[in-house]
């Protein structure tokens, strides 16, 4: 059902998100999208005008995304079958040249695109680029799949400084020339550490951490990494969500203030979480 707001209420709304504002003018927030968050057209549209409208009132937000679904689809296009062994990509040469060419090329440039077509300033780049991300091979069984061995922050802060957006695919390389496939969490959580970043903002399909995961109802709205490890060793936090709340954890002890894991099926839920009192998804935070 279509809502109409009268101007009052419409300037209400914006009177009320000015401490918001005030708060995050300036401040680094990286945003980390991908995987079936990035499914539905529409909703993608909205995110991209979320990160416009924060660019817009002065947030310096950096995008970094991932694109397996779009992998998996090129991959199966192209004859050759996805394999994996727990739950991470056997990536082969044919493989990683698959992932760069989808996630370095046609996912990034058309977030790219789609950014500037809602009035902001975006630029892409891929983990190669300045060498952003570099890598080592995580597990020989895997292939080509990486483990960060550091960041080389610079072209993302020149980006900012010139005021575009960056937009960031999650591929990584070594001093031999090898190109990795990186999982895009933890690269995010790297990227936002070494950037000493206000905000890290983690988009997935579910609503948040949930004390019963067949429940919406219990979420679970914010906790410290300590009430974290508890509530794995309680079997609350389980299966795809361990490494979710990992990368977390990861960011925090990089220097990133806190982070949210946030449902981006939710229209307007990066707004919602950074400019109102309500907020969305599970926010974790240091210990102190």
């Amino acid at each position: 059902m279509e809502q109409h707001f009268s101007n009052a209420q419409r300037a209400e709304v914006l009177t009320q998100a000015l401490p918001y504002i005030q708060k995050y003018n300036g401040k680094i927030v990286v945003v980390k999208y991908g995987g079936n968050a990035m499914i539905n057209e529409h909703l993608k549209e909205q995110v991209m005008e979320d990160i416009v409208l924060l660019s817009l009132i002065g947030v310096k937000v950096v995008l970094v995304h991932g694109g397996g679904p779009e992998i998996s689809e090129t991959m199966t296009r192209l004859g050759k079958e996805a394999v994996f062994v727990d739950g991470l990509r056997v990536t082969d040469k044919e493989t990683i040249d698959i992932v760069q060419m989808v996630l370095a090329g046609k996912v990034n440039k058309s977030l790219v695109n789609l950014l500037e077509m809602k009035g902001g300033t975006a630029m892409g780049i891929s983990g190669i680029d300045g060498r952003l991300i570099e890598a080592k091979i995580k597990n020989e069984k895997l292939g080509f799949v990486g483990t960060i061995t550091g960041v080389n922050i610079a072209p993302v802060t020149d980006l900012l400084e010139k005021g575009y957006i960056p937009v960031v695919s999650t591929v990584g390389c070594d001093k031999e020339g090898n190109t990795y496939n990186i999982n895009g969490d933890t690269a995010a959580a790297f990227i936002a550490g070494a950037l000493g970043a206000e905000r890290l903002i983690m988009m997935t399909d579910i609503a948040g951490i949930l004390r019963d995961k067949d429940d919406e109802d219990t979420l679970i709205r914010e906790l410290t990494i300590a009430e974290a490890e508890t509530l794995k060793s309680e079997g609350v936090i389980s299966g795809g969500m361990i490494p979710k709340v990992d990368c977390c954890i990861e960011a925090i002890d990089e220097g990133v203030k806190n982070v949210t894991i946030m449902d981006g099926r939710v229209p307007h839920s990066i707004l919602m979480e950074m400019l109102t009192d309500e907020g969305a998804g599970t926010m974790v935070r240091g210990d102190k």
